[in-house]
This record gives structure tokens, sequence and C-alpha cells, in this order.
């Protein structure tokens, strides 16, 4: 791992366990936090498939969100699933050129919990919830902290 670092989050100070690219001196970044959730059942993770490929449920903190009201809302808007956030697990950053954000620093925070209920009408047509092998975490996520994310939870937190 990098020299961890420390950030000032809506869920006081957590650190960077992990990061992706390098940060280019002298250059502004777009800053984006987000929180995520990891759910695994029998041998598979729950994700969001987009056009552009798999992600974990959940997506950027808007004002005044908690992690936790991020990935209610996110999961209910993305899949129509409510959430039961159990732990946090972990927190990755990417320092990466986005197609139509420029240089951009999104930081990612993780947590394991469960889907709950029936679920609802989805706000996004384009997003489907589906699950995937475990197998196929590397050549299916789009996003390479998610699928570091889904690794570190299976190594550090459960059992086999």
């Amino acid at each position: 791992y990098k020299n961890t670092k420390i950030i000032l989050s809506s869920e006081n100070f957590m650190n960077i366990d992990k990061t992706f690219g390098e940060k280019i001196p002298n250059v502004q970044y777009y800053d984006r936090e987000g929180a995520y959730l990891i759910v695994i059942q029998k041998g598979k993770a729950a994700t969001v498939r987009t056009p552009k490929g798999h992600f974990l449920i959940g997506g950027g903190i808007k004002d005044g969100e908690t992690h936790i009201q991020c990935i209610e809302r996110e999961s209910l808007e993305e899949i129509g699933y409510h959430t039961v956030v159990q732990q946090y697990i972990c927190s990755a950053e990417m320092y990466v050129q986005h197609e139509t954000l420029g240089y951009f620093h999104p930081i990612q925070h993780y947590y394991a919990g469960e889907l709950t209920g029936k679920p609802l009408a989805s706000a996004e047509s384009d997003h489907v919830f589906e699950w995937i092998s475990l197998n196929e975490i590397e050549e299916k996520m789009f996003v390479k902290a998610q699928s570091w994310a889904l690794k570190y939870y299976l190594s550090k937190f459960v059992k086999r």
C-alpha cells in the first residue's frame, strides 16, 4: 500500500487503505467522495450492471448526507432495494483522467451489509441488479478499486 492517508469525511476521520494511480503535481483534481455496499451471498457479489460494466451498489455522497444515507439512497435509485449497512470495511482513492470530468479523484468508502425487502421500481432504467460470481470480480467490475475492495473484504472478513 502507498502511504496511508487520513481524509476528513462526513463520517469522521477515515484511513485510505489503497491508492490507485498517481497524483500529478500542480494539477487540480475534481474530488468526489462516495459510499458503496458490499453484499455477498452464496458465492456471489451484488452489483449494478450499467452499459459501462458492473459496479458496487452506491455512489457519490450529496451535501449533508452520511455514508449510510448515501448507500440507502443510491440502492433505492439504482436497484430498488432497501439496505442494512452492518460494518465499515475499507476506503480507496483513485487519481484518473475521466472522459467528461477531466482530472478525477474519487474517494470511495466500502461497507458490508444486506439488501432487504422486495425490490421497488428503480429510478435508473439503465441500472440492472445482478449477482456475479466471486470468480468473475476481476473481469466484470468496471472500477479497479471496487474489485480490490471486494477481494479485501473476502480476505479479511469472510471465513472460507
